[in-house]
């Protein structure tokens, strides 16, 4: 048994969501962070996944939840770990294009901002966050926007 299924881990999945820069922006691409008044940190959109829900599925439909985007997922990103109220928490990762939708803000999450990466690198509240805008970045091509 891994120690992501011995019962106290507590799960979750999120994505990385990006988009390209818009015109008139300088050429790339912006990601998706999302703030959460409970917390009042700026994040990655994650969340907890239901009991047996695919972590893949679980991504995505919390990144529809917290944004309001659909989104297109690329190749798994490194998995992070780290305690909450004593109890291991993984959260596993996909880089993901985001599709159509709109943002309503829900007392979950109450803002987005669309940043290019280093902007999205400061304003990350938690270092673990900022690891994964590098992580993302890895998997680009050279000179194009899109996401192996």
């Amino acid at each position: 048994m891994s120690p992501a299924d011995d019962g106290t881990t507590v799960r979750a999945a999120g994505c990385v969501l990006w988009r390209p820069a818009p015109p008139g922006a300088p050429p790339g691409l912006e990601l998706c962070l999302v703030h959460r008044p409970k917390y009042d940190d700026w994040s990655h959109p994650k969340g907890k996944l239901e009991p047996g829900e695919d972590p893949l599925a679980g991504a995505l439909r919390e990144v529809a939840e917290e944004t309001g985007y659909a989104a297109e997922p690329g190749v798994e990103l490194p998995t992070v770990r780290y305690p909450v109220d004593g109890r291991p928490k993984e959260v596993r990762y996909w880089p993901a294009a985001a599709g159509p939708g709109v943002f309503v803000p829900s007392d979950e999450v109450d803002r987005i901002l669309w940043l290019a990466p280093e902007a999205a690198r400061a304003r990350l509240t938690r270092p673990r966050d900022r690891a994964l805008v590098d992580a993302l970045l890895a998997t680009r091509p050279p000179g194009g926007p899109g996401v192996l």
